[in-house]
């Protein structure tokens, strides 16, 4: 018999919580005194997984994690064609948040593979999908997303990994479109992260998706200044969201190893999947790099 799963507080509920944590515990360290031995680290979420973060840590391209993966057929599932997921070896630690990425327009999964391994060795379990037809539009991408997260959640031999509570989305161009999408009709969702997105809707007002927006300086394909700028700036005020440009960069540059990609996507889903503020750091102030042409944010985040 499977054991019943824990009861969680709302994704609001749980940001506002750990905000008001997070508060006391600087409190408390300024109240302690510069002069005060440092006391061992109090995990301000029961979501952290794996030790303090560095930068070393989260640029390299493994983390800490042993990793194995496993093949879905497309025979076997409906909604999405198929994927890898990658997933975390042990629980030890309990189970992960999980992120599904979609590929861009006619494209296959092996197009964002490279993120399957960096984020899983991590801390998270990962699908990458093909989608049912190389070349469906955005909308029906992030219906595909989806489907695989609750594949991933119900049904997929890593279920008993998984917390349902915190799952993520992510693509790549029309897949980056998806993404968007994906977080406009699935509020519940903890994060959300569009690779030089590409979508005819400019307009998402209505996500409540804590959101990182990607962008390429160079990118002729979805251009920034018609994609992700508006697409960030359309983001409710009110939401943890950001907008990070790569310099000098093209639209395929989510498609292979990139640093910053990985560096800032880790952090993201981090900070909003699994709670985890020792990685605010790397997001809040703007962070400043030779590979970031621009970078905006609604600091401090809740």
């Amino acid at each position: 018999m499977q054991p019943l799963p824990a009861i969680t507080p709302s994704p609001v509920a749980r940001r506002r919580n750990h905000r008001g944590l997070r508060w006391a515990l600087a409190l408390a360290v300024l109240g302690a005194g510069v002069g005060a031995a440092p006391a061992a680290h109090a995990a301000a979420s029961p979501y952290e997984r794996g030790p303090a973060p560095t930068v070393t840590s989260i640029e390299a391209s493994r983390g800490v994690f042993a990793i194995a993966q496993s093949t879905v057929a497309a025979s076997s599932v409906t909604g999405f064609r198929g994927g890898t997921i990658y997933y975390p070896t042990s629980t030890a630690e309990g189970t992960f948040g999980a992120v599904a990425i979609s590929p861009g327009y006619t494209a296959t999964q092996s197009s964002v593979a490279w993120l399957g391994p960096r984020l899983a060795s991590q801390g998270f379990v990962v699908i990458t999908i093909d989608t049912l037809s190389r070349y469906d539009q955005p909308a029906s991408r992030g219906t595909q997303l989806l489907a695989a997260l609750d594949y991933l959640t119900n049904t997929s031999g890593v279920r008993t990994r998984i917390d349902r509570n915190r799952l993520a989305v992510m693509g790549h161009s029309m897949g980056g479109g998806g993404s968007l999408s994906a977080a406009n009709s699935r509020p519940q969702l903890q994060a959300a992260i569009p690779l030089t997105g590409w979508h005819s809707v400019k307009n998402w007002s209505g996500v409540r998706v804590p959101t990182l927006v990607i962008g390429a300086e160079n990118d002729s394909v979805a251009p920034v200044a018609s994609h992700s700028e508006p697409f960030y700036t359309s983001l409710p005020s009110t939401l943890d969201k950001a907008y990070l440009e790569l310099n000098n960069a093209s639209h395929s540059a989510p498609t292979s190893s990139n640093v910053a990609v990985a560096k800032y996507s880790i952090s993201w889903l981090k900070r909003f999947v699994d709670d985890d503020t020792r990685y605010e750091q790397f997001l809040c102030p703007a962070p400043q790099a030779s590979t970031i042409q621009e970078y905006r944010d609604t600091c401090p985040h809740a």
